[in-house]
């Protein structure tokens, strides 16, 4: 019995790579000669530097920059010293995870961090880099990214805009001459965990704005915003990324990394199975199991657990999903490369009684798994 495990991280509960470990526990348990190879993904979002690094063993390096509202913290990032390659997550300048429920405005959180990251990548000698979006407090189209790297965002008085998205209702003037001059030899691939366009009701402010502290009445503000920076970048730039898949992602970043820095935007999940080489671990195995903290019909767009079970379907390979909660519309992964899919509670449980028990459900998933497994 050769088992992949292969999860991403249970939010607020476990890491992909605890995830695994967990499940590897649980399988050995009840199949203690089974043969179990773990390897923790991500798609984009938060921990996706961490199994990015894992699986190509990058030196990790540190910076301290801006976080989301301006306050220093130390973010990390991957190199690839040989392939002159640079690891970015977003999450780890401008991360929701580093703000406290209170702190999270979305009309005033910026990206400046991360324009720092790539700054300090530059000065390496990067040649390549891969932006992980996903997880961010953020709303502003990548316009603190954009400042940091040395553009201009000026209002009608020829003032620097503040930071955050609400303040590009104000600009006046896009001045892109004075980025950094080593961007143009910076090949940059970013991954996306949903295929979201910038504005409308299914851009950036209004679907994950809400989850960054925005306000209804914020929503329409920022969108706005962003609809009119978006229409200075067109004029300045000669193309529109408005509407291309993934451009919404982490508040606009996608569209930013798409107009700014020639970025192409790539499923993250991909991404990381390419750079984990998952599809040589596929080859060898009789089972896959992966998971996060939801599967739900949204999770057809770009999350783990659904690139994985694609990957697998094309090798004829069985894959289980592992959830915390198995939410609207979770049927429709059954036609995407998914066997079966489970939740973790053993019984009724209120979120704040099964985030410390993640680990211990999701051994006694794994361990009922492979007794199930090993019985046929």
């Amino acid at each position: 019995m050769n088992v992949l495990l292969c999860p991403d991280s249970f939010k607020d509960a476990l890491s992909a790579e605890q995830a695994a470990q967990a499940m590897a526990h649980g399988i050995t348990r009840a199949a203690p000669s089974a043969i179990t190879h773990l390897c923790p993904l991500a798609d984009g979002g938060e921990g996706s530097l961490d199994a990015l690094m894992a699986a190509t063993q990058a030196e990790c390096r540190t910076l301290t920059v801006q976080d989301a509202l301006g306050r220093p913290r130390q973010a990390r990032w991957g190199w690839l010293g040989e392939q002159r390659t640079a690891f970015i997550e977003l999450a780890e300048a401008s991360g929701l995870q580093h703000l406290n429920s209170d702190e999270r405005n979305a009309l005033h959180t910026s990206t400046h961090g991360v324009g720092e990251l790539f700054l300090a990548a530059l000065d390496a000698g990067a040649t390549q880099a891969l932006l992980l979006l996903g997880g961010s407090a953020t709303n502003d189209a990548g316009a603190g990214m954009l400042q940091a790297l040395g553009a201009r965002l000026l209002d009608q008085h020829g003032q620097p805009l503040p930071p955050g998205g609400a303040a590009l209702q104000q600009l006046a003037t896009l001045d892109l001459s004075t980025l950094d001059p080593k961007l143009a030899s910076l090949d940059v691939t970013a991954a996306v965990d949903v295929d979201n366009p910038l504005l409308g009701e299914r851009g950036a402010s209004a679907v994950f704005g809400p989850q960054k502290g925005a306000s209804p009445d914020d929503v329409a503000t920022l969108d706005r915003a962003l609809g009119h920076f978006a229409t200075l970048a067109v004029e300045a730039l000669g193309r529109d990324d408005r509407d291309m898949p993934g451009a919404g992602a982490a508040g606009g970043m996608g569209f930013a990394a798409s107009s700014f820095l020639n970025a192409r935007l790539s499923p993250g999940i991909d991404m990381i199975m390419q750079q984990a080489q998952v599809s040589s671990l596929l080859a060898k195995a009789d089972l896959v199991i992966t998971g996060e903290g939801r599967l739900d019909g949204q999770s057809l767009s770009g999350k783990t657990p659904i690139g994985v079970a694609r990957a697998a379907q094309r090798l004829g390979k069985p894959v289980i999903v592992l959830a915390g909660s198995l939410g609207d519309g979770w049927q429709a992964c059954l036609n995407e490369g998914v066997t079966a899919a489970f939740a973790l509670a053993d019984g009724p449980m209120g979120l704040e009684d099964a985030l410390p028990r993640t680990a211990e459900l999701l051994s006694d998933r794994c361990d009922s798994i492979a007794r199930l497994w090993l019985a046929h």
